[in-house]
């Protein structure tokens, strides 16, 4: 009989690990798994197998708890009855859990179920989150008690925000307990940098496995489709940054201070802004474009850039890193996570005052804008045709989905046959 593979995620096909979900899907029923998948409040489209588990209401209803009580990820009751009945129907034999936070399954309840049947799972990290006590991510706040103890958390206004409380301390306990114990769980990490964290965590019982996230290497190609001149910046030498999530974590203040730092050559063009964010970016030296769900659009965008930067302060593996790098465009990005390996793992580097460069672009530390134009300046002189191939090569070696998703296909099998 064939293999029954369950994902679960809070989206399905928008975002980037919903893209990830769907076209893991994709790939799994071309190989001869019956795949199914489940996520939380996003549009219904149509495709066979999924299960939406959530309204728009009642995820708001959820983070509203959220903010109140500081109990993320312990809410959710009745989506968390709905999936469980479905998999009393599908009874997969793998369930691949991604993330399971964002307000739409109840991880206590689910982790239950896993733990009763005694159902193999596959769980890709996507961040900090399934170790800590609150955050998603500790880099910026430099905090280290998940090692321990959460308690007194420094980012307890970070995403996921809470008002009032700090429950960290009994966040960090139910997690702990709900999550160790599974009998058969591999955990894929997308970057080695996250691989190594969650080995010091309480789930280091449990095998690591990096796998790079994979892109459509047809879709993110050098494209030529004038965005310069439909944008009115002939001429220009453009700078691209993505703006899809428009906070601190990502470096947005830095994007705000880049045009006033550029010369009148030189152009950022922001895509993904939301309707208000795009008054705050209109600007001279700035061209703000609202968000798209055509990756085709994306790709005429990062091909017709010179450089993309990525500011982020505290990310996984950025998926925006690699599709850059597939268009042929070098990417240069703050020294921070798993945000450098795109950039410096397989490569010649060279450092010149802290900065470092490679073939494909360059890393410089992190809150140092002044260091980032300079290395964006540095690789606009020597032109960007010099990175181009080496930026292509990589993605096609490395990034390349139907490569990665194999990876995953071949781990299905080794933890079913445990």
């Amino acid at each position: 009989m064939a293999l029954k593979v369950l994902q679960i995620n809070t989206f399905y096909l928008h975002g980037s690990t919903g893209r990830i979900v769907r076209d893991l899907k994709a790939v799994s029923e071309a190989k001869g798994i019956v795949a199914h998948a489940a996520y939380g409040p996003e549009i219904d489209n149509g495709d066979l197998g999924i299960l939406k588990l959530q309204s728009i209401p009642r995820r708001k209803f959820n983070i509203f708890r959220t903010r109140l009580f500081d109990h993320h990820g312990f809410y959710n009751e009745t989506e968390t009855r709905r999936l469980i009945k479905w998999m009393d129907e599908l009874k997969p034999d793998i369930i691949h859990l991604h993330n399971i936070h964002n307000h739409y399954v109840h991880v206590g309840r689910l982790f239950d179920y896993i733990k009763q049947h005694d159902i193999p799972v596959v769980w890709t990290l996507h961040d900090c989150w399934p170790f800590t006590g609150h955050c998603a991510y500790f880099d910026y706040s430099n905090c280290d008690k998940w090692k321990t103890l959460c308690h007194d958390c420094p980012s307890i206004h970070e995403y996921p925000p809470t008002w009032f409380f700090d429950r960290t301390i009994r966040n960090y306990k139910d997690k702990k307990e709900a999550f160790c114990g599974v009998k058969n769980l591999t955990l894929v990490t997308p970057s080695k940098w996250l691989a190594e964290l969650t080995r010091e965590s309480f789930l280091s019982n449990y095998p690591v496995v990096p796998v790079n996230n994979g892109i459509d290497i047809d879709v993110f190609r050098p494209t030529n489709d004038n965005v310069e001149e439909r944008l009115g910046i002939s001429g220009k030498k453009v700078l691209l940054a993505m703006a899809t999530t428009f906070d601190r974590r990502k470096g947005t203040q830095y994007l705000k201070q880049m045009p006033e730092m550029l010369n009148d050559d030189e152009v950022l063009v922001l895509v993904g802004l939301a309707k208000e964010q795009l008054e705050q970016f209109n600007m001279p030296r700035c061209i703000g474009i609202g968000r798209t769900n055509s990756v085709e659009e994306l790709a005429a965008y990062y091909s017709a850039a010179e450089v993309f930067i990525n500011p982020t302060l505290e990310d996984n593996f950025p998926t925006t890193n690699i599709e850059a790098l597939a268009c042929g465009t070098p990417v240069v990005t703050f020294k921070t996570g798993g945000s450098v390996e795109s950039v410096l793992d397989g490569e010649s580097v060279v450092s010149e005052n802290e900065i470092i460069y490679s073939s494909v672009g360059a890393v410089v530390p992190k809150d140092d804008m002044q260091a980032m134009l300079t290395a964006v300046r540095k690789i606009m002189a020597k032109g960007k045709a010099a990175f181009s191939g080496a930026c292509r090569r990589k993605a096609e070696e490395r990034y390349d989905k139907n490569k990665q998703y194999m990876k995953y296909i071949e781990l299905y099998n080794e933890v079913y046959a445990k």
